[in-house]
C-alpha cells in the first residue's frame, strides 16, 4: 500500500518535525564530528536550555566568575537544544570577529527591527553601513562641541530641581534621592533635545510622559519577559538563531497578538508607543525643514539636533545613499534606547562609586573648582578643557572598563569559517588549538567584561576599581594585545562597523553631569543595599529580590 495512503499531511508534517528533533537532539551528536565540542566548557544542566539559566541570571556573576577562571579566554557552553556556543574574549579571536571579518560574524538583529524599526540596531551589511555613513558626520567632535551649550542647559535644570527638593528636607542629615532616576531623566532629556530636538521631560515636575514610561519600562519588560518572578526561561533574548531575512511582519504580530503572556504584551504595547511618538516627531520635523531652515530655527534646538541635522543630510544625499521614511523613523527610538539606560546607569555607577570612596570624589571636586577657577565660564567648562580633566577622565575611562554597562554581545557565524586564536586553548582530547573550526550558524558571545577584566593584560588587579591606573600609563601587554574596541584599548562600545556609533556623545554627557553635579552635592551612601544585575545593559536595584532599576 501506498505511503500516502496511510498518512495524512498533518501526521507527515508531525513525523518529520520528530525526525529532525531526534536528528538534532540524539543522531547529530553522535555522527556530525565538530572543533567545537572539542572545546572545554562547563556541564549542561538541561537538555532544552543548556546553560542559558546559569550564563543569561541577573544573579550569573559568580558563574561567569567561575567560568572565566576555570576555562580561560574561549570556552564553550550549551544553548537551546544543548548546542555548543563558543564563549570567549580572546584578543585575536575578537579582532577577527569585530573587524577583519565582521561580515562572517553577524549579529542576530531580528528582535531589534521587530521592535525598533530598521534603526541602526535593527538593520546590517548595506543597510547597515550605509546608515552609518549617513549619520557619522551627526556624532562627530566637531558637532558635539557645538552642542555642548545645550548639555549644561538640561543638566542645570536638573540640578536646580535637585536643589529644590535637597532645600526642602534635612540641612543636617541630607537627603535621600533616587539618582538612577535622576540620572536617566536626565540622559533622556539630552538625547531628546541634542539628538531629535524635542523636549520629554522639564526635569522641574514630576509629570509623566507616555514616551518616557515606555522607554524607562523597556528594561524592566525586557527582563520579565526573560526570567519572571519564578526565576524560569520564558524567552531570552535573541537566544536561538534568527531568519536571515525580516519576513512576514503581519503574521508576526498577530502572533505576539495572541501570545498568553502578560510580559510580552506590555512589550507590545512598548514597541507601540516607541513607534507612534517616533512618528510624530518625524513628521514635525519633516514639516519643518519642507517649510524651510527659518522653520527649524524656530523649533527646540534650533535645528542643531541630531535629527534635523540628518534630515537635511538625507535631502541632499545621493539615490543609492538616501535613506528611506522608515529608517529614519527608526533612529528616533533607536538614539533613545541605545543612548539611554546605558549613560544614565553608568552615571549612577559613577556617582555611587564616589559617595563610596570621599577621598575620589573630593579629588574629583577639587579639579573641577580649580579648572573653572583658571579656565572656566561661570559653573561651566568649553568642550576642550572638559574633555582635557585628566582625574574626572581616568574616573570615567576606569568606571567603563570595570562596570561595561553591556557585558557581552552575539554573533553568528554566516559561512564555515575558522576563528584563531592568541591564546590557545587546549581540546578534550588532549591537542592544543590555535584557531578553532567553527560551522555556518554557530552561536558566538564574546565576553566584553571579561576582556576588561583580563588579568594578562590589565594586571593582578584587574578587577579591582583603581582610577589612578590611567595616570600611571598602561601596561605594555594591553597597547601590544590590539584590542579591537573603538574606545581607550576596551571592549566597552565594542569595535569595528557596529561598534556603538555614539561613545563619544556619551563621554560628553556623562562628564558635563558629573561637572555641575559636584559643584553643587556632596554624594554619601545610604545604608540601603544596592545590588548590580546582569542584562542587556547592567542595572541596580535595592537588595536582590527587586526586578526594576533603582539606585539611592
Amino acid at each position: 500500500m501506498a505511503f500516502s495512503e496511510n498518512l495524512t499531511l498533518p501526521q507527515v508534517a508531525l513525523t518529520l518535525v520528530g525526525l529532525y528533533v531526534a536528528w538534532i537532539l540524539l543522531a547529530r551528536p553522535l555522527v556530525v564530528k565538530e572543533a567545537i565540542k572539542n572545546i572545554p566548557g562547563p556541564p549542561s544542566p538541561s537538555l532544552l536550555t543548556g546553560n542559558i539559566k546559569q550564563f543569561m541570571s541577573r544573579h550569573s556573576w559568580e558563574w561567569r566568575t567561575e567560568l572565566r577562571t576555570k576555562f580561560g579566554r574561549t570556552s564553550t557552553m550549551r544553548g537551546l537544544l544543548n548546542k555548543h556556543w563558543l564563549v570567549t574574549y580572546d584578543p585575536k579571536a575578537l579582532h577577527h570577529i569585530f573587524v577583519k571579518e565582521q561580515d562572517v560574524y553577524e549579529e542576530p538583529i531580528l528582535s531589534m527591527r521587530v521592535l525598533l524599526g530598521p534603526g541602526l540596531l535593527g538593520t546590517k551589511g548595506e543597510q547597515h553601513r550605509r546608515q552609518r555613513k549617513m549619520l557619522n558626520p551627526v556624532f562627530s567632535t566637531k558637532h558635539l562641541r557645538e552642542m555642548i551649550p545645550l548639555f549644561y542647559e538640561v543638566i542645570h535644570r536638573t540640578r536646580d530641581a535637585m536643589m529644590v527638593r535637597v532645600r526642602a528636607g534635612d540641612a543636617a542629615t541630607g537627603v535621600e534621592l533616587d539618582m538612577l532616576s535622576w540620572a536617566s531623566r536626565t540622559t533622556l532629556e539630552v538625547l531628546g533635545q541634542a539628538g531629535l530636538g524635542y523636549s520629554f521631560d522639564s526635569l522641574t515636575e514630576d509629570v509623566e510622559d507616555e514616551f518616557a514610561n515606555a522607554v524607562k519600562s523597556f528594561l524592566c519588560v525586557i527582563i520579565a519577559c526573560t526570567f519572571p518572578a519564578d526565576g524560569q526561561i520564558v524567552c531570552p533574548s535573541d537566544p536561538a538563531p534568527c531568519p536571515r531575512e525580516d519576513r512576514f511582519p503581519q503574521f508576526r504580530r498577530r502572533m505576539v497578538e495572541l501570545t498568553p503572556s502578560a510580559s510580552v504584551q506590555r512589550m507590545r504595547e512598548i514597541s507601540d508607543t516607541l513607534h507612534a511618538r517616533s512618528l510624530l516627531i518625524f513628521n514635525q520635523k519633516k514639516a519643518a525643514l519642507e517649510r524651510g531652515d527659518d522653520a527649524l530655527k524656530h523649533q527646540l534646538g534650533e535645528g542643531r539636533d541630531i535629527m534635523s541635522i540628518l534630515l537635511r543630510a538625507n535631502v541632499d544625499a545621493s539615490a543609492e545613499d538616501k535613506l528611506t521614511d522608515d529608517e529614519l523613523i527608526g533612529q528616533v527610538s533607536t538614539m533613545i534606547l541605545a543612548g539611554m539606560d546605558t549613560t544614565g546607569n553608568t552615571i549612577a555607577r559613577i556617582l555611587l562609586l564616589l559617595a563610596e570612596n570621599p577621598n575620589v570624589q573630593e579629588r574629583i571636586r577639587a579639579e573641577i573648582l580649580e579648572a573653572l577657577e583658571a579656565k572656566g565660564d561661570g559653573d561651566t567648562l568649553d568642550f576642550e578643557r572638559l574633555m582635557e580633566l585628566p582625574y574626572l577622565d581616568a574616573v570615567c575611562r576606569e568606571t567603563l572598563r570595570v562596570y561595561a554597562g553591556v557585558g557581552q554581545v552575539i554573533r553568528e557565524t554566516t559561512r564555515d569559517t575558522v576563528l584563531p586564536l592568541a591564546t590557545p586553548v587546549r581540546g578534550l582530547d588532549g591537542e592544543l588549538m590555535t584557531a578553532v573550526p567553527l560551522a555556518k550558524s554557530t552561536r558566538i558571545i564574546t565576553d566584553l567584561i571579561s576582556c576588561n577584566h583580563d588579568p594578562a593584560l590589565w594586571g593582578p588587579d584587574a578587577t579591582q576599581w583603581r582610577p589612578e591606573r590611567w595616570l600611571e600609563g598602561l601596561p605594555k601587554e594591553v597597547e601590544d594585545a590590539h584590542i579591537p574596541g573603538v574606545y581607550s584599548h576596551l571592549m566597552t562600545f565594542i569595535g569595528g562597523g557596529r561598534a556603538c556609533i555614539g561613545f563619544k556623545f556619551a563621554q560628553v554627557e556623562i562628564k558635563t553631569i558629573i561637572l555641575v553635579l559636584l559643584q553643587s552635592f556632596k554624594f554619601e551612601p545610604t545604608n540601603k543595599p544596592i545590588e548590580w544585575n546582569f542584562a542587556s545593559v547592567e542595572y541596580p536595584t535595592v537588595g536582590g529580590r527587586a526586578m526594576c532599576p533603582r539606585c539611592h
